[in-house]
């Protein structure tokens, strides 16, 4: 385990290579038209995946994959004494920005956003955005606030969405159909607020949307000009679903997760996306 100074160290350090990232134009991500991206559903501290997703992806071997990754904090905790160590979690993703910078992308999520904002999100009877600030303060009893700042810059830098050459979007969520007429897609073109972040503004309604209906999705489609759209966000039992033959929603943090090699250079279907979808269990 880092001292405070060095695990604040280095999520600053991250945070400043992902608001430099030379693929960021506003709050989204451009991906080229060549290469690979590899798209995640929600982590939530499941460490053992993650470590499975670091050894695919090999980034110090294919210099031109991406790999996406959100929701990676707010541990599934299942005993009563448990504690949620998912910030361990997320400085080894910051540690890998910082040996990666060019490969390894952060998406802005519900989670995380609560957890800058200080909002309360209860689960399973805990307030697990308390109970994450516990468990930096029990590994940092030196330094904590130091760490927590760091974290929230951090953060705060993450992008909104990426777009790929093929007509993908990549976002943690999308916008509800009840407010969908309350959502401004221009947020993407820019870097976002303090109004776009609370509650009602343009990255709130993306990042906590769910239940999305066919004539939403269609809408999107023609506003931010693509075909398809992966997200997270709604949890996925069996790993994956395909809501309305365009959004395919991911989960990656449990057993039967899974995660989404896309090709950057090929025209994308849906059952292209479907058929390179990958379980963590069939990786060593």
């Amino acid at each position: 385990m880092m001292d405070s100074a060095r695990a604040g160290e280095a999520f600053l350090e991250a945070a400043e290579l992902n608001r430099t990232d030379p693929l960021l134009v506003g709050s989204l991500l451009v991906f080229p038209n060549y290469g690979q991206l590899v798209m995640t559903g929600d982590l939530h501290g499941h460490r053992r995946n993650y470590d499975k997703l670091v050894r695919y992806c090999a980034l110090g071997q294919h210099g031109a994959r991406h790999v996406v990754l959100h929701e990676l904090i707010h541990e599934e905790i299942t005993t009563v004494d448990g504690e949620d160590n998912s910030h361990e979690l997320l400085l080894a993703a910051a540690e890998l920005k910082r040996s990666f910078p060019e490969q390894v992308h952060f998406l802005q999520s519900n989670h995380e956003l609560a957890q800058l904002q200080r909002h309360e999100i209860t689960k399973n009877g805990r307030v697990v955005t308390v109970a994450f600030e516990e468990s930096v303060a029990r590994a940092y009893p030196r330094g904590y606030e130091r760490v927590i700042d760091a974290i929230g810059i951090f953060i705060r830098s993450y992008p909104l969405a990426g777009r790929t050459a093929n007509r993908v979007l990549v976002s943690h969520s999308l916008p509800s159909p009840q407010e969908l007429g309350y959502f401004d897609a221009t947020v993407l073109s820019r870097t976002p607020t303090a109004e776009d972040l609370a509650p009602g503004g343009a990255a709130h309604l993306l990042v906590w949307g769910r239940y999305q209906t066919s004539a939403t999705l269609e809408v999107l489609r023609g506003w931010l000009d693509v075909d398809y759209f992966i997200c997270g966000h709604q949890p996925q039992e069996s790993g994956y679903e395909v809501l309305h033959e365009r959004m395919v929603i991911l989960a990656s943090d449990h057993n039967h997760g899974v995660f989404l090699p896309l090709d950057l250079g090929r025209p994308v279907t849906l059952e292209s996306l479907t058929r390179n979808i990958r379980p963590f269990a069939a990786l060593e």
